[in-house]
């Protein structure tokens, strides 16, 4: 897969990336650049830039001296973080309590990247973490949750794993479905009701961010929804697994 970038407007960039899984297939990853109204940068996520991508997020970043932080989202995506470190020096990095243990020789800053403080940084994003299921797992297999992001300005919904969009959809963006991540039962807390908290928080975000228009999913591509598409089709997303999710 050739890295991409993808200008969405309103200082959103999408960018593509490549992830070798097993050796063998190229399953994609991502992360994401946003101008703030400052005039400075943050990223979603980390990832190797090279080649064209990376010469055009330096010229867009005065040679990358204007990003100021990178916002690790997925507790689980860590494979580029110390290489992002060194490329990005000057940058605050924040991450999952599991980022720090897992990459230790980043200078992390002390807030998680999921807290409060972080979220009242950056007025322009709005965030969410998943209830009813664990954002760290136990289970290192189980990569349901992340911190999910909404850029209202050009309507772009970022988000690593927690839904995805089916491989028979990518090709048919007039009518583009969700789906949720396989491993979402594995990861409900074991706690009373942590079903009826998934579906609640997912149905309630659906309400929140209707007015999505942009899809940036880790290993599910970039979609473009139309006009309250996203809202329906997380909507029948949770009415297809509610059942199985509240009976466990």
């Amino acid at each position: 897969m050739t890295d991409e970038i993808y200008d969405l407007g309103k200082g959103f960039w999408s960018i593509r990336g490549s992830f070798i899984k097993n050796g063998i297939l190229d399953i994609g990853v991502q992360s994401a650049l946003i101008k703030l109204a400052s005039g400075r940068f943050v990223f979603l996520d980390s990832y190797t830039l090279t080649g064209d991508v990376r010469q055009q997020v330096m010229n867009l970043t005065n040679d990358g001296h204007d990003v100021e932080a990178i916002l690790n989202v997925h507790p689980f995506h860590t494979v580029h973080c110390a290489q992002m470190a060194q490329d990005f020096p000057q940058a605050t990095f924040y991450g999952s309590s599991r980022h720090h243990e897992q990459v230790p020789s980043v200078s992390w800053a002390n807030d998680l990247v999921e807290s409060d403080a972080v979220a009242e940084r950056y007025a322009e994003l709005d965030f969410s973490l998943p209830k009813g299921i664990y954002y760290i797992s136990p289970n290192d297999a189980v990569h349901a949750s992340s911190l999910l992001v909404y850029h209202a300005a050009s309507q772009s919904i970022y988000i690593d794993d927690t839904f995805e969009i089916p491989p028979s959809k990518l090709f048919n963006a007039l009518q583009p479905s969700l789906g949720l991540h396989p491993t979402t039962k594995q990861a409900l807390r074991n706690e009373p009701n942590a079903g009826k908290q998934y579906c609640d928080w997912a149905t309630d975000l659906a309400h929140k961010w209707r007015n999505a228009q942009y899809f940036c999913g880790a290993h599910s591509g970039l979609v473009e929804f139309g006009e309250g598409r996203f809202k329906t089709a997380l909507l029948s997303a949770i009415d297809v697994a509610r059942s199985e999710l509240q009976s466990s």
